[in-house]
């Protein structure tokens, strides 16, 4: 891990002297931004136009469709490569970016132009910013903050003969649920029942197994339950944490409801699949990341008042697993200096309200706090209420070894229904346990 050159520190600090007297070198400049292609990308295009404006260095975009975004900008970066300047890269990358070199360290740059990272909610900066965990070594800046959360058919909710229906077999009103109990009872509600004359089914889950989608899903009612990855008290001291009864509890809890409430054949399904079969009018209640939610609330098949949204609901405790990615300089970038103007002007309070009101996720407590903003959107209280709740999955340097064996543990029990919930969890442990051996962190 290396700190940033300070001759390009202060060659950036010549350029970032209020984005107005810009020098000549960087008014030429053209700045590559690698991303995810997605809705929020779209809103930071049009944002960025301000930062051309003011700074005179043009923007460029590179944005890949999710499948293949982490394999992508992996790539790149393990060969050193010069095709983006600026990268959001999603918050497990962290740990190997930071130990492999891939990304600038950013503290002295933040000391010395006062970026704060206490101006930014505390676990958005845990997650997608700090390695080690715990220290305050910053390689990013919390760019688009996120969580999986739930979008519902208000509208269905609101009908009067679904409401009395519920309210006579439950004994309470159909509204959204607190606790992952209420979820599994309206799910089987919905299940199988014909709504304008089509049968719909109660929610869509994450199932995916090729890349993170089970493990997404999965967590959330493991979290609920009272699972950890570790002990608390003893890093990588797995054993009866990742695989306690809490964990078990949670992980049957899923299959549950993948049994009861899913559509038929939903067995490998993640973001775009989840969206498709809420927009099509299957489900009553989709899992995904409020990131989707600002294109569901305006769109013309189930936006308006015909959705609504909720968080992660709770168990013995409520967590949201944690999406959403930081904003970093690449350490292979020769134009560092006009890469870190861009995080300046990024990292201003009033870019961060524009960037929220565009689509975008600010994490900048001045947005977040300001009165009014539960107010501002429909989804602005779930998103509010999930980022007080969200934990995240390692952000170890070996993350996708670590991610691959739970997708194949979980999603074997899931949705294969092979073996018990232990089983799949001891079985877990043990290919964790080898990882950290591989790696020299367990004997």
């Amino acid at each position: 891990m290396k700190t940033f050159p300070s001759k390009l520190v202060t060659a950036a600090l010549g350029a970032l002297a209020g984005l107005t007297a810009v020098p000549a070198q960087a008014q030429a400049t053209q700045l590559t931004l690698c991303w995810a292609a997605w809705d929020p990308a779209n809103a930071l295009v049009e944002l960025s136009k301000d930062f051309t404006a003011k700074s005179g260095v043009q923007m460029k975009f590179e944005f890949v469709p999710w499948p293949n975004f982490a394999q992508r900008m992996l790539n790149e970066l393990n060969s050193k490569g010069k095709l983006c300047d600026l990268l959001i890269g999603d918050s497990q990358w962290i740990g190997s970016a930071a130990t492999e070199g891939h990304y600038v360290k950013l503290n002295d740059f933040f000391d010395k132009n006062g970026i704060k990272m206490a101006d930014f909610a505390p676990a958005t900066v845990e997650g997608y910013s700090t390695w080690p965990k715990g220290s305050k070594n910053y390689y990013a800046l919390p760019a688009m903050g996120d969580a999986v959360a739930f979008a519902y058919r208000k509208d269905w909710f609101a009908r009067p003969e679904l409401r009395a229906e519920f309210k006579q077999k439950h004994g309470r009103d159909l509204a959204p649920p607190k606790t992952w109990a209420e979820l599994k009872t309206i799910g089987q509600f919905f299940q199988n029942r014909t709504i304008d004359g089509k049968k719909v089914y109660g929610a869509a889950l994450y199932t995916e197994r090729g890349s993170e989608g089970i493990t997404m899903g999965v967590t959330n009612t493991m979290y609920a339950h009272g699972m950890e990855y570790a002990n608390p008290a003893k890093p990588y001291d797995m054993k009866g944490f990742i695989n306690g009864p809490g964990a078990v509890k949670g992980l049957k809890f899923y299959k549950d409801l993948y049994d009861c409430c899913t559509p038929p054949g939903h067995a490998n399904a993640y973001m775009t699949e989840n969206l498709d079969a809420y927009k099509s009018g299957q489900v009553a209640m989709q899992m995904n990341f409020i990131a989707f939610f600002p294109g569901i609330s305006k769109d013309p098949q189930v936006g308006g008042e015909k959705s609504g949204f909720f968080a992660m609901p709770k168990a013995d405790k409520q967590f949201a697993q944690l999406g959403g990615q930081g904003i970093s300089v690449v350490k292979y970038s020769d134009k560092q200096a006009a890469a870190l103007e861009y995080i300046k002007w990024f990292a201003q309070p009033a870019i961060q309200q524009r960037w929220w009101d565009a689509g975008g996720a600010t994490t900048h407590l001045s947005v977040l706090g300001k009165p009014g903003f539960d107010k501002s959107t429909s989804y602005a209280p779930v998103y509010l209420e999930s980022m007080k709740i969200v934990k995240d999955f390692w952000a170890e340097p070996t993350y996708a070894q670590l991610l691959l064996a739970m997708q194949n543990r979980v999603h074997s029990y899931v949705v294969a229904g092979k073996g018990t919930p232990q089983e799949a969890l001891d079985a877990l442990l043990k290919d964790w346990t080898e990882v950290f051996k591989d790696d020299g962190k367990l004997k």
